[in-house]
Order: structure tokens, then C-alpha cells, then sequence
């Protein structure tokens, strides 16, 4: 193994090893970036059983580059798989992984916590849309983007079910105390043995124990298959009941109790903040309730889950009492809102023109008018309100995708407006 080089890539140093690789942080001189670079030991390449089966896992994650292409997932930039050398280029993402949060006295707050579990759901719903199944869902796979942060991304796709395709599915891969109590059996697997996994990594966040632990292997493999784990709550009474029940169902043994799809468990997770399950700020929104609340008005509807969580870094989120004058008539504007919860009411001159409810969008035409951004009338609360705002050069910063889906929306917007204003003036 090369100590200062592997292949093109300049070694930085050492990031961490396993028992069959080493992960090394490394420059790559061509494109300008650091990267992760995982490479098996050559005693792991050059042996005849072991060898196959660790080439294999990697060409599986190689055949995923460019395929999976989510902001919550590790991106695949390069590979080599040969008789001599195997190695996988990735993205480097320097926070490090979860394992550390699961120790007693470091876990964390439960809203952040919640945080992380919803993105990782909305990244392997993305997977399972693309027709993968990780199957290797554990903490030392999920990766930090900083320390302290909830922005994650998931790694290590090796061991994943391509359904929608003829890869060869590879067994027994997989970290035993994680496994769904399908997988331990052998049977055919779905997406929903990534959902009994991802409910594990929640239980051990929570209360920093694995819900099954044993002296072996096989010892562990019964318990999966076989007992009910303590419920989390009992082990750490502070934890909310909501966080409680949604372990235990993405965790059930049967097929048909857990959850069966990524949405239904996304949306327990946002309804434990609106629920106030978890005591938070009540006007300081977590990005999953953005999330949710993005994906639940009509003009983002056509916005895939990367654009959604681009929107969420652009915009300026305000909870205003009423009274409050959100746009005033005849000033400038260089930003347009959306109305998340709440009523205003829209006046020009003095007169009430319309009322905007929840999912609405105003302020638009500043940005598209000829008159230099002069707001033709004034936005008003008329109840307690919460108000998403984009400025213009944000969503001109905005990735080219999402620039056009807002132009698109923006055109749907516009027309509905002149659709209703014909209709009001035909009944004149």
C-alpha cells in the first residue's frame, strides 16, 4: 500500500481502518478538493475468497456513482477495482460519523436528533426510489458534515440490493446488531429491513444501548429473530412518548406493524415537533419541520427533495405577530414570500383586495416588474403568521434546476391570477 500516493490521489492522512480497509483523506490534484479514499488491504486483494467477495462490494458502490445523487448522500467520484489494488474515490465529509453519539453522556438533544433520522429517511426513500435497498444501515455509516451539525450524509452502499436491476445480491453482508429480523433470516428484503435498521440506530441515539446484545453471533441472531426489546422509554424515562412509539414501529418484527413506507415514518417524525412532543423553541423551526412544510404547499410540488433542502438554505424564515406589516405599498421589494401558517390580508389604497391563507405566494411581481421593484400593495397579518422569505440574489444563487421550477411555478402563479381577475370582471 502506498503511503504518500494511491493512484493520482495525494495521501493526507490516515481517517480511520476496519478489518478489511483503511480510509484515508486525500487531494485530488485534478479537480481541486479533498476526498475519502477507502482501500482494501492487500492481503484482503490477494486473497482468493475474501478478495472476490470485498472486490465485489466495491464495485457495487462503484456502480452506484452517479446514480445516487441526493444531498444526504455520500457521492461516489471514482473507483479502481483490479487483482492488485481495489479502492473507492468519495466525497470527503469531515464531521465524522454517529458511533460517538452513542455513548452514554454524549447523546444528543432529541431535536437534533430528530433532524438527523428525518434526512436520513428522506435520503433512502430517495435510494428506494431508485430501486436501492442499503442493507447496511448503522451508525459508522451515517457521516456528519461538521461536528455539531445535523447535516448528514449516508456512506457505504457496498452491501445494497439493486432491485430494479440483475446485480448480484451478495449475502451475509451486513452489521449483525442492526440487521431487521428478515435479513437474519435470509428472506427477501425491501426497504423495509432499512427501515427496522434505521429504527435500531434511533433506539441506540436515544438511549445509548443496542436493543439486543449478546456473548456471539448466533446468540444475537436469536434475539433479533425471537424477543422484544425493552421499550426506549423505559430505559430513559425523559425521552418523549412520540420518540418512544416511533422507534418501536419502525422497529415491530412483523412486516405488516412496521412502517411501510419512508413517507409514513418521515411524517411521524415531523408530527412529533408540530405535536410539541420535543421542547423546542416554539418559533425556531427545525429543517425537517422546513421540510415538511415545504413539500406541503402546491407551488413546491414539482420540487424533487434536493431542491427542497437548497430552498430551505436560501430562505428567511419569520413567525410575525398580527398587525404586522409584512409589505408595504409603494416601497421597494427585492424579495417574495410564502405564507406557512396564518392569514394576511392584501390592501391597496386603503381597500381590501385579497385575503392569502396557508401555501400562498405574494411579492412575486416586484421582481419581474419594469418598475424598478415598487410594491403595488401592502401585505398585512391579520393573525399570528409565519412567512418564508427569498430574496432575489439568493434564488439567483439557486442551483439552475431550482431556478427553473420557480419560474415554471411563478408562470402557474400568474395565470391562475389572471384566470381568477377575467372570471371577477366577467361577473361585473
Amino acid at each position: 500500500m502506498a503511503t504518500n500516493r494511491i493512484g493520482k490521489y495525494e495521501i493526507r492522512r490516515l481517517l480511520g481502518e476496519g478489518a478489511t480497509s483503511a480510509v484515508f483523506l486525500a487531494w485530488d490534484p485534478f479537480r481541486q478538493r479533498d476526498v475519502a479514499i477507502k482501500q482494501l488491504f492487500p492481503e484482503v486483494v490477494s486473497d482468493q475468497q475474501r478478495g472476490r467477495l470485498y472486490r465485489q462490494l466495491l464495485l457495487n458502490e462503484a456502480a452506484l456513482a452517479g446514480k445516487l445523487a441526493h444531498p444526504h448522500i455520500v457521492q461516489i467520484y471514482d473507483a479502481v477495482i483490479s487483482d492488485n489494488d481495489a479502492y473507492v474515490v468519495m466525497e470527503y465529509v469531515p464531521g465524522g460519523t454517529l458511533e460517538p453519539l452513542t455513548r452514554p453522556g454524549q447523546l444528543l438533544p432529541f431535536e437534533r436528533l430528530i433532524e438527523i433520522i428525518f434526512k436520513c429517511t428522506r435520503a433512502l426513500d430517495y435510494a428506494f426510489h431508485q430501486g436501492i435497498t442499503h442493507r447496511d444501515i448503522k451508525p459508522a455509516n451515517i457521516l456528519l458534515t461538521a461536528a455539531g451539525g445535523s447535516d448528514i450524509r449516508i456512506s457505504d452502499f457496498g452491501a445494497a440490493l439493486q432491485t430494479a436491476s440483475d446485480t448480484t445480491q451478495i449475502t451475509g453482508i451486513g452489521s449483525p446488531a442492526y440487521m431487521s429480523p428478515q435479513q437474519v433470516r435470509e428472506m427477501p428484503l425491501d426497504h423495509r429491513t432499512d427501515i427496522y435498521s434505521l429504527g435500531v440506530v434511533m433506539y441506540q441515539l436515544l438511549t445509548s444501548r443496542l436493543p439486543f446484545e449478546a456473548d456471539n453471533n448466533y446468540g444475537l441472531i436469536y434475539r433479533i429473530a425471537h424477543e422484544t426489546p425493552v421499550p426506549p422509554i423505559d430505559l430513559r424515562p425523559e425521552i418523549p412518548l412520540a420518540l418512544d412509539a416511533i422507534v418501536r414501529r419502525a422497529m415491530e418484527k412483523e412486516l405488516d406493524r412496521r412502517y411501510q413506507s419512508w413517507a409514513e415514518f418521515s411524517h411521524d417524525l415531523a408530527l412529533a415537533f408540530r405535536n410539541r412532543s420535543v421542547a423546542l423553541d416554539r418559533h425556531a423551526l427545525p429543517e425537517a419541520e422546513k421540510f415538511q412544510t415545504l413539500r406541503s404547499i402546491a407551488f413546491f410540488r414539482e420540487f424533487a427533495d434536493a431542491e427542497l433542502w437548497e430552498v430551505i438554505t436560501l430562505a428567511q424564515w419569520s413567525h410575525l405577530k398580527p398587525g404586522t406589516v409584512i409589505m408595504k405599498e409603494g416601497e421597494a421589494g427585492d424579495h417574495f414570500c410564502f405564507l406557512a401558517n396564518g392569514e394576511a390580508q392584501v390592501k391597496k389604497r386603503g381597500k381590501l383586495l385579497n385575503i392569502l391563507t396557508a401555501g400562498e405566494c405574494f411579492g412575486e411581481m416586484a421582481l419581474f416588474s419594469a418598475g424598478g421593484g415598487i410594491r403595488s400593495a401592502s401585505v398585512e397579518a391579520n393573525t399570528e403568521v409565519d412567512v418564508i422569505t427569498i430574496r432575489a440574489r439568493a434564488l439567483q444563487r439557486a442551483s439552475d434546476t431550482c431556478r427553473m421550477h420557480f419560474y415554471k411555478a411563478f408562470l402557474e402563479v400568474l395565470s391562475t391570477r389572471l384566470s381568477l381577475a377575467s372570471a371577477r370582471i366577467a361577473n361585473l
